[in-house]
């Protein structure tokens, strides 16, 4: 009887979260390049965040000229953080160095972008799980449905909003919230 109460408490305690670590920074995590190069998101305070999940065979590929124009507008408060993934219509089959030169060479891409990973589903990067499980960004519930879905993170590290595919990196809605 003692074992099984004892188990009834424990059980009552993990579902709490009162037995789970404290929720993990944004500015927690470090990640590498395309290149091979860790980042420390630490390096990102007090800069708005934008980031996107990108393909390089999508109809919404365009939209990297879009973000660079975006980053080179306002790199002074923004940073722009791109991750290659290949979970929808498996239109990210290249490799990083395949990514990276697609981006060079057709959109002259200067913003940092991120070793290809999952932003879905049961292998989810734990980036992503932080953007899109509210237990741990604090609100939001919502995973991309589609290649450059967009999450703005705010100058505290806090995710403040989200974008999905249709919203053009240059787009009113987008830049009124870079400018607040």
């Amino acid at each position: 009887m003692k074992k099984i109460v004892l188990s009834l408490f424990f059980s009552l305690l993990v579902s709490l979260n009162l037995f789970s670590s404290p929720m993990k920074s944004f500015y927690d995590f470090k990640m590498k390049t395309l290149d091979g190069k860790e980042i420390d998101f630490s390096t990102f305070k007090n800069k708005k965040i934008v980031i996107v999940n990108v393909a390089s065979k999508c109809g919404y590929t365009p939209q990297y000229e879009g973000l660079e124009t975006l980053y080179k507008a306002h790199k002074d408060k923004l940073i722009i953080l791109g991750f290659p993934a290949n979970d929808f219509g498996k239109q990210e089959p290249g490799t990083n160095d395949e990514i990276m030169n697609f981006c060079q060479k057709n959109y002259g891409v200067t913003f940092l972008m991120f070793e290809k990973i999952t932003v879905k589903g049961e292998n989810q990067h734990p980036l992503y799980q932080w953007l899109t499980k509210k237990e741990q960004n604090g609100w939001n519930d919502e995973s991309p449905k589609w290649n450059f879905w967009k999450f703005l993170i705010n100058e505290k590290g806090e995710l403040v909003k989200v974008f999905n595919s249709d919203v053009e990196p240059l787009s009113k809605e987008l830049l009124t919230e870079i400018e607040k």
